[in-house]
This record gives C-alpha cells, sequence and structure tokens, in this order.
C-alpha cells in the first residue's frame, strides 16, 4: 500500500491526497485496462508494462502484486516495483505486472476469502495466465522465453501458477511469498505450508525464494517450513534466507536497497534457465543522493522550514517502515510517501510536496538516512 501525506504553509492540518506518479519514460512504462472474459462474468486488469526500446521480441517478466491487509482491495495503488523493472528492463526484457481482479483499479471484486489459502493462491492464478496469455500474443514478446515472480501474495500466486505447466514459462522467483489470514480461527501457518507441498506436487520447473530475517508476515522458521514442505513434495526450490533487511524484510523487494541481495542469486538462477543477464540498455539511475549527515533521522527539531504541522508529518513518517522518503521545500511545504508495493517513494514524495510549492522541493529523508544538504 502507498500512503501519501503532503502540506503547504499556514495550512490548518495536512492533507492526504491520492495522486498517480507520472509515467516512466526511461522505462516506456504504460498502462493498458486488460479485458478478461466475456458477457457478465468479464472484468479488465489494470496492467503496467515496462519495455526496453525497440520491437523485440523481448523475454519477459510477469511480476505480481501482494495484498495489503485490512483494506478493501480496490483501495491499493497501481503495483510498479520499478527496483525489478530498471533491473530487468536494463538486460533486455519486457516486465508486465497486472492488478489482480478486484485489486486498484482491476474491475471485479477480490475473491480469496478463507482459510484455504491453496485455493486462493489457485484463483489469484487465473488472473496470471489472462495476462500471459496477452502477452505471448504481442509481437514484441518472446513467448519461449518468459519468467514469472511475486511478492506476499503475489509470491503465493507464483507458486500456485507453477501447476499450470505454461509454455515458455522456464522458472519461478518467490520473494516473501505466503497470505496471511488472520479471521475466522484461521490455523494459516500449517495451511500456507500445506498449500506450498500441494502446489510442488504438480510443478516441474525450478524456483527461487527470497525470505528475511525480519520478515513481520513470513518469519524465518515459518519460511523453512515452507521450503522443506516444498522440496519434500517433489518441488525445485532454492531458499535464501538472507537475514535481516531495514525495518521489515517483508519489504525488501520493493526497495532500490534491496536490489544487492536479490539480483546477485537471481543472476545466478537466470543464467542456468538459459536466460539473458547481461546489462544491454543503458537506464538513468534512481536519483537518491547520498547520505548527508545533516542530522540524525530521529532529530525532528532539525527539520529545517516546516512548521509544527510538518514536524507532525516527520513524526508520523518515522513510524513507517522502508521503503519511504520524506520531501520539504523552503516554502514551508512538505510531503512524504511511503510504499510497499513498488512504488517510486522519493519520487511521490516530491511531487505531493511541489503541487504546494512554488519554489523546488528536495529529500529530506530515503528509508533510514537523511540526505538533505543545507542550502
Amino acid at each position: 500500500m502507498t500512503a501519501l501525506l503532503l502540506s503547504w504553509p499556514g495550512a490548518g492540518r495536512a492533507q492526504s491526497i491520492s495522486m498517480a506518479p507520472a509515467l516512466d519514460k526511461a522505462l516506456n512504462e504504460q498502462v493498458i485496462m486488460l479485458p478478461v472474459g466475456s458477457g457478465f462474468s468479464s472484468y479488465t486488469l489494470e496492467t503496467t508494462i515496462f519495455r526496453p526500446p525497440g520491437d523485440g521480441p523481448f523475454p519477459l517478466l510477469l511480476m505480481n502484486h501482494g495484498k495489503t491487509p485490512d483494506i478493501d482491495p480496490h483501495q491499493q495503488p497501481r503495483a510498479r516495483y520499478l527496483a525489478i523493472a530498471r533491473e530487468f528492463v536494463a538486460r533486455g526484457y519486457a516486465v508486465i505486472i497486472p492488478m489482480r481482479k478486484g485489486f486498484a483499479q482491476s474491475t471485479g471484486t477480490y475473491i480469496g476469502a478463507g482459510c484455504n489459502i491453496a485455493a486462493n493462491g489457485v484463483a489469484q492464478a487465473d488472473d496470471l495466465q489472462s495476462a500471459l496469455d496477452y502477452a505471448v500474443k504481442q509481437a514484441w514478446i518472446d513467448p519461449a522465453r518468459i519468467i514469472v515472480a511475486g511478492q506476499s501474495h503475489g509470491g503465493l500466486a507464483t507458486m500456485a501458477f507453477g501447476i499450470r505447466h505454461y509454455p515458455g514459462v522456464r522458472g519461478l522467483i518467490d520473494f516473501a511469498g505466503g497470505l496471511r489470514v488472520t479471521s475466522n480461527n484461521c490455523e494459516w501457518q500449517p495451511a500456507l505450508v500445506n498449500a506450498f507441498a500441494q502446489y510442488a506436487r504438480k510443478t516441474a520447473v525450478p524456483s527461487l525464494w527470497f525470505y528475511g530475517a525480519n520478515d513481520s508476515y513470513f518469519g524465518p522458521e515459518l519460511a523453512s517450513r515452507m521450503a522443506a514442505a516444498y522440496t519434500q513434495a517433489g518441488g525445485r526450490a532454492r531458499l535464501i534466507a538472507y537475514g535481516p533487511f531495514k525495518s521489515d524484510s517483508h519489504a525488501m523487494s520493493g526497495s532500490e536497497s534491496g536490489v544487492a541481495i536479490w539480483w546477485p542469486e537471481t543472476e545466478i538462477f537466470l543464467h542456468a534457465l538459459g536466460m539473458p543477464t547481461a546489462r544491454i540498455v543503458k537506464l538513468a539511475g534512481a536519483a537518491i543522493p547520498p547520505p548527508s549527515h545533516f542530522a540524525s533521522l530521529s532529530a525532528i527539531d532539525a527539520l529545517p522550514y516546516v512548521k509544527d504541522t510538518g514536524r507532525e508529518g516527520y513524526k508520523t513518517f518515522l513510524a513507517k517502515g522502508a521503503p519511504r522518503a520524506f520531501a520539504i521545500s523552503s516554502s514551508g511545504a512538505w510531503g512524504y510517501s511511503t510504499a510497499d508495493n513498488g512504488e517510486d517513494t522519493a519520487a511521490l514524495a516530491l511531487a505531493r510536496c511541489q503541487q504546494y510549492s512554488k519554489r523546488p522541493c528536495g529529500l529530506y529523508a530515503v528509508d533510514d538516512q537523511v540526505v538533505w544538504v543545507k542550502e
């Protein structure tokens, strides 16, 4: 989910604003509404596409989003996973990210309440297949070179999709995959372990798993149980238990800082599958300044320009987990963004601040570092 907050000098209180980020021109980003089905059962999937320059055909990464707890799935923002998209587009891949039925601007109603986690993953995988059915018909996609990946609930859907033996899919990547169900007295952890075991019995392609030590959803012990159940049931999986990541490793895949963790292992995995790994497209890197040591992150009184409402907003920002960004302007305007669905938090924070400032906004803090340089 993405949280966005902004304010301006003299405002009585901060304003929560919903604003879509600008499309990333460097990644040739576009958004389409993908039709699924026909008649009364039809619906559309809000789908993000990133692609290299040229006509292709390109190998494909199908990336799948998580599920924010305790909100209407339609309130989730469109997932982008920009850090992942940049790494794959730089290596000549197209990246497609469908918002599944009932999420964000996709129509229909989310299906999957209850404790049958295995069935939930299978139902979610229907939309992965619809996205791939669209993709392989495009002249710019190479239908013989496909990787399917997902984070959190999207990781569960990815592993469930493995049972379909979809032509051209060479491997699966699971970023902290699973589903936590806390309602109806659900014994969700055994159900989750059992779901992975069920998928393994019918999946032939190999998979690569990333789970961190401080994952607030699926901790190391549970991740080990899932991996053991999967491999004992005949599945091919390599678990990368990479230790702690910032305040919550569940968001690692959405952070630029996470690339150093997942890419080296992914490169080995892709190479073994005969998929490309060399950089062939030059992209501008994420414009995140280095730590400035202007002040400690928790030093609220050190925040320049802003008034009391800005300092209150900064307190809220500090309580959020990474990825996150806070921006300020000499006009007194400020804004922050937090995201766990792969959004560009720095760009969003700057956009929120700039909307209410005629003077330039700059980043004050990104994730766990102050990056502001005194003017």
